[in-house]
């Protein structure tokens, strides 16, 4: 079993900034990539960003384009986000994951993840 501990969220203002990290724990598992999905309340859970460790390739979605970055260390098993020029539509709770796979097709789709975090809130007043 594969534990997820995510960190860093909080309340802010808009335009302000925040660093969420998301560390494995226990049995971790040889992984291709890890991302970070978010949930809103009222809403489906939907993608943010991924990073894969071939190639460093990352995908972000299209409403955080720009803004977040995300960054990791394979070896670690860890990610962070680093969210800027936040906006209110950007309140979720966000999620880590990690993919157990060697490779997947589409790392922006929940199927892509094996193991999740518990979720650490983002709030952000306008």
């Amino acid at each position: 079993q594969e534990n997820l501990v995510e960190s860093g969220g909080g309340s802010v203002q808009a335009g302000d900034s925040l660093r969420l990290s998301c560390a494995a724990s226990g049995y971790t598992l040889a992984k291709s990539a890890m991302a970070w999905f978010r949930q809103a309340p009222g809403k489906e859970r939907e993608f943010v960003a991924a990073i894969a460790w071939f190639g460093d390739r990352t995908w972000y979605a299209d409403s955080v384009k720009g803004r977040f970055a995300i960054s990791g260390d394979s070896a670690k098993s860890t990610a962070n986000l680093e969210m800027n020029d936040l906006k209110p539509e950007d309140t979720a709770v966000y999620y880590c994951a990690t993919c157990g796979h060697l490779y997947y097709y589409d790392y922006t789709i929940p199927d892509a993840y094996d193991y999740w975090g518990q979720g650490t809130q983002v709030t952000v007043s306008s």
